[in-house]
């Protein structure tokens, strides 16, 4: 039988790449995103060559309360969602004294607010229903403080710490939990997080959205909780565990400083 995702962020970068994949597999969709154009798009794309459904929904998920509207629309159409994957988020660099605070506050929202309101929401049909996956966003800065994208660190901090405890509380009801943790990706991320002229992001060939895409619906359908993509990038998550703490968040921030 067909699983449904529900993928937010999806009108680009790893949620694209991540809805492709689920589409390839003849999974259905619901696709999530700011830009209705993009997503209208994607849907016929997909639905004609993978001939699954797509719903698509147009919505800010960066204001308060738009977890429980994307709940309502996603319960008014009667789409019983298997796979809940909480993508969207975004990034700010520079000095958290003179960052936008507006763009910070919507950052926290999207990033934490929104991500636990939905988990919270879909979770209890996945339980009735005794099974589920659920893959929630982190990153590299999931494991260590990051000056200069200090908030957007601590932001994805929580999504690994949030998203293992409750993989624990689910063992043996049939569900499970997923932190996807990339690195650096060739994605909108760097452009939105504005931080094109930072070592890191001029450094090295980065991977794209599509291989990070496969590395985590692999490891989602495979129940791990914790998958860091690339060998380098697991090296420096569990630099914490080795070196005193002052020590990583000097070297997390030589590697996020411009050049």
């Amino acid at each position: 039988m067909s699983k449904t995702a529900l993928i937010t962020g999806a009108s680009g970068g790893i949620g694209l790449e991540l809805a492709r994949i689920h589409a390839q597999n003849g999974g259905n969709l619901v696709l999530v995103a700011r830009n209705k154009i993009k997503l209208d798009a994607i849907k016929s794309e997909f639905e004609s060559k993978y001939h699954i459904t797509v719903l698509v929904i147009s919505m800010d998920l960066a204001v308060t309360d738009a977890a429980r509207e994307l709940f309502d629309a996603v319960q008014k159409q009667n789409i019983k969602v298997d796979y809940l994957i909480n993508n969207a988020g975004f990034g700010d660099y520079g000095l958290f004294a003179e960052t936008d605070w507006e763009k910070e506050s919507r950052m926290i929202q999207l990033n934490i607010a929104t991500l636990t309101h939905l988990t919270r929401l879909f979770l209890p049909e996945m339980i009735h229903n005794g099974g589920g996956k659920i893959m929630n966003l982190g990153s590299t800065a999931s494991f260590q403080p990051l000056p200069l994208m200090a908030v957007y660190a601590a932001t994805k901090a929580f999504v690994l710490s949030f998203s293992e405890a409750i993989n624990n509380e689910l063992a043996g009801k049939g569900i499970t939990v997923s932190a996807l943790c990339p690195g650096l990706t060739e994605s909108g991320f760097v452009d939105a997080a504005a931080m094109n002229q930072s070592k890191m992001a001029n450094s090295k060939k980065l991977p794209t959205s599509q291989e990070v895409a496969e590395f985590g619906y692999n490891a989602m359908m495979e129940g791990k909780a914790v998958a860091i993509h690339g060998f380098k990038n697991k090296t420096l998550a569990n630099l914490g565990k080795l070196a005193p703490r002052s020590l990583v968040v000097k070297m997390s921030r030589s590697f996020i400083e411009f050049k």
